[in-house]
């Protein structure tokens, strides 16, 4: 049997296995002010046989939301609604780390009625996802040195209001796109300053937000997420030489920190960079291992036991089977994931997924 179903320990707390709900954006935060809600519950908590739960991207303040139905952790209420979540995976034996996601230049004034707010003022090239429909991304205002320093302290803020409502421990989301991404990549990252430049500039904003964080929840509550060369949301990471420097040097000043773990979303071609961040990282690897267009399987349990990564993440798979661990030990039957009802709406490929028997 593979050592992905074997117990360990992350951040002093008893994982069941290996095996990882990745974070995925369901927009059914339906309560009042961006809440959690009851449906959110009972979604979580049929997924709680996972050895770590990591929930969708919550926005640590109102300017960090990019999509509509997203959740926050900067409002009692929503501190209050999120306890709802907590308690009933803790009542199933689970774990689960809240992920803090501002999208930055991901959003649209229609969306919040303030502009989106990035490293520098680079649109990025597309359209996002807004309650009229689809609209072209707008130019963010690009924060000051005073506004960089205040979105870290929400971060931090966001991560006690996480640790009030339960949570077992945050992620950051550093990958696809969103705001800490924007700062380490160099084509949405444009500035001159202490923030931006070089590898060494451009990764500050990460490792300051990494450092305060770990300051006010402690390192071993503390995750990070990565997506070395991921184009989503228009991030050009192609220049292999600036992404390994890059990616190399944030690594190397995280590492000190001793956070309870770094989580790399693999994109393609990167399986060497992949290796070396692996060997370099003191504490606990999780990879959400590229696999083309196909979702992680079963044959990906290997990773743990070849020493590739420490746990592996699911997201397609834990979408559409709430028991995922079981079906896997099994070599299935798996429920195919319907996408068309991944975003928004009632329980319907939300909660309904059967599990076995």
């Amino acid at each position: 049997m593979s050592k992905a179903f074997e117990a360990t320990e992350l951040g002093g707390k008893s994982l069941a296995n290996r095996i990882v709900m990745a974070p995925m954006t369901r927009s059914r935060a339906y309560g009042p002010g961006q809440s959690a809600t009851d449906l959110m519950a009972e979604y979580y908590a049929q997924r709680a046989d996972a050895g770590l739960i990591i929930t969708e991207g919550t926005q640590p303040s109102v300017i960090g939301q990019g999509y509509p139905d997203t959740p926050g952790i900067h409002s009692e209420e929503q501190i209050t609604a999120w306890r709802k979540v907590t308690d009933a995976v803790h009542a199933k034996g689970g774990v689960i780390y809240l992920q803090l996601m501002h999208t930055g230049r991901v959003g649209h004034p229609s969306l919040m009625g303030l502009t989106p707010v990035g490293p520098s003022p680079v649109q990025a090239k597309g359209q996002v996802y807004t309650p009229t429909g689809p609209q072209d991304f707008v130019t963010p205002q690009e924060l000051t040195d005073d506004e960089i320093r205040e979105t870290i302290a929400d971060y931090a803020t966001a991560a006690r209001n996480a640790v009030e409502a339960g949570f077992d421990g945050v992620e950051l989301h550093g990958a696809n796109g969103y705001l800490i991404h924007q700062f380490l990549a160099p084509n949405s990252n444009t500035r001159t300053d202490a923030w931006g430049g070089s590898p060494e500039a451009r990764i500050r904003f990460a490792v300051e937000t990494a450092k305060a964080v770990a300051d006010a929840i402690g390192a071993d509550r503390t995750g990070f997420r990565i997506s070395p060369a991921n184009p989503y949301n228009d991030i050009d990471e192609s220049d292999r030489t600036d992404v390994d420097a890059t990616y190399t040097a944030l690594v190397d000043a995280l590492a000190p920190l001793n956070l309870a773990y770094l989580h790399q979303m693999e994109a393609p071609e990167v399986r060497d960079l992949t290796l070396r961040l692996r060997k370099a990282w003191p504490t606990t690897f999780i990879l959400n291992p590229f696999t083309g267009m196909e979702p992680t399987g079963p044959e990906e349990l290997k990773l743990v036991d070849d020493g590739t990564a420490d746990l592996i993440a699911y997201g397609g798979l834990f979408l559409a089977n709430p028991d995922l661990p079981t079906r896997l030990k099994q070599g299935g039957p798996f429920n195919t994931p319907d996408r068309a009802t991944s975003f928004g709406g009632d329980h319907t490929g939300y909660t309904d997924y059967p599990a076995l028997g």
